[in-house]
């Protein structure tokens, strides 16, 4: 990602799965930029495009 830090997609998508929005990331993770969070989103968007998962109850 930016500034030459790369934060796993993963922990970008758990944060947003708990319930933090951008703003909250930004102030935690000042080192991320908004593109890494769009760009992570999208990554994982087009990882599991393809794939059928079974959903979680």
């Amino acid at each position: 990602m930016h500034k030459g830090i790369e934060n796993p997609v993963s922990l970008i998508i758990k944060l947003i799965a708990g319930g933090k929005n951008t703003e909250e990331i930004l102030e935690e993770y000042p080192e991320m930029e908004e593109e890494d969070i769009k760009q992570a989103l999208k990554f994982a968007a087009w990882m599991v495009s393809e794939k059928q998962l079974p959903m979680i109850k």
